[in-house]
């Protein structure tokens, strides 16, 4: 899964590409090296990057506050850092 990896610290990086206004909430594939989401919200007042937290805590079973976004606050292309998780965790429930 080139969209995931683990650094140093034990913390995954993800690689996103979000597409905001979609028709509804949902993984869908890779685009280049970023797994895909699509999210219904649009991309106002940070209203998309809310959203994309929401949905992945949900998705890994996570809390929020273990999800921060690195890179890419305003725009589709997004790093995020997951903490307290086990990158096999994270294939299996994302795979």
């Amino acid at each position: 899964m080139p969209y995931l990896r683990t650094l140093s610290d034990h913390r995954i990086l993800l690689s996103l590409y979000v597409q905001p206004r979609s028709s509804r909430n949902e993984l869908v594939g890779l685009h280049g090296d970023a797994l895909k989401l699509r999210l219904t919200t649009p991309p106002v007042d940070g209203k998309a990057n809310k959203a994309v937290i929401a949905f992945l805590a949900k998705v890994l079973k996570m809390p929020k506050s273990a999800i921060l976004i690195k890179s890419g606050l305003q725009s589709r292309s997004k790093k995020l850092l997951l903490s307290h998780v086990h990158e096999d965790e994270v294939r299996r429930l994302l795979g």
